[in-house]
């Protein structure tokens, strides 16, 4: 393909096709993420995000729990890119973000047909209609849409644990006003395409808009887990730009301020409009 970057499977990576009735069909919309060990939430996510999408391509980034076997049972899965040998190094973890999904999105237009690909994270619930939203107006006007995300925080009212097969939607209260407006909605076009340096967004989309909200619960799905994702980001990510702030994050998790010490809000209008775009 002109313009496209070609991924090659490495030793110990494998594609498995689940749903093979999906691969001969025309889509408008489907989604890709790549996941690591997220079991607890995983089949809450597909459920969710496979009400909107037509279906599913994943990367499973050699997973120790039951995310691969999750995967495989859903029935919007259609493709999953299965890796056996997780590299721990700084350096290859940032390489591998867009990588990862560099092969996912070659994968798919290797054997999938769809206008649009909605790349999301397992930990991650966009409230808006993402089907609406391409079938209207809006599409004919942009190529891509960047997602305005919230994160939610645990406060001293609210910490219980999420459990297993829970909704995470409105899970938590309370959102910090803090905004990323991230690129996780785009046209299929050649010029899109992931190089290493990309991690999370593809290059080349060319019109964009902003639309749509997405409630993050990286930081707010236990106590526990607030703590393991500190020690990985002191692990695993460049000391500078990660592990310093989370270092300093340990044994914080209960918040009464955003970690910009900020104003919590409720998930609606007010925390909108008092929303700061980091």
């Amino acid at each position: 393909m002109p313009g496209t970057i070609g991924w090659l499977l490495r030793e110990g990576e494998r594609i498995i096709a689940c749903n093979t009735g999906l691969l001969g069909d025309k889509h408008l919309l489907i989604g890709a993420t790549r996941v690591r060990n997220e079991a607890l939430i995983l089949r809450d996510t597909l459920d969710y995000v496979g009400k909107q999408v037509d279906a599913i391509v994943a990367y499973d980034d050699a997973s120790t729990d039951r995310t691969l076997e999750i995967l495989c049972e859903h029935p919007k899965v259609a493709l999953i890119v299965t890796n056996r040998s997780w590299e721990a190094d700084i350096e290859a973890r940032r390489i591998a973000e867009g990588r990862h999904r560099g092969l996912l999105l070659q994968t798919a237009r290797e054997h999938l047909q769809f206008d649009w690909m909605f790349c999301f994270d397992a930990d991650e619930r966009v409230t808006g209609d993402l089907r609406g939203f391409i079938e209207g107006t809006h599409s004919r006007e942009c190529d891509g849409v960047r997602v305005q995300l919230f994160d939610a925080y645990m406060t001293p009212g609210d910490h219980a644990p999420y459990q297993a097969d829970c909704e995470l939607l409105d899970f938590r209260r309370f959102f910090g006003p803090e905004r990323r407006d991230i690129l996780m909605l785009w046209r299929n076009r050649l010029e899109v395409t992931f190089a290493e340096h990309h991690a999370r967004e593809p290059g080349g989309v060319e019109r964009v808009a902003t639309g749509l909200y997405c409630q993050h619960y990286g930081k707010s799905l236990s106590v526990d887990h607030w703590e393991e994702t500190c020690d990985y980001y002191m692990r695993h990510f460049p000391f500078d730009t990660y592990g310093r702030k989370w270092r300093e994050r340990k044994g914080r998790a209960i918040h009464t301020q955003s970690d910009f010490m900020r104003p919590l809000y409720e998930w609606g209008d007010r925390l909108f409009a008092n929303a700061i775009k980091m």
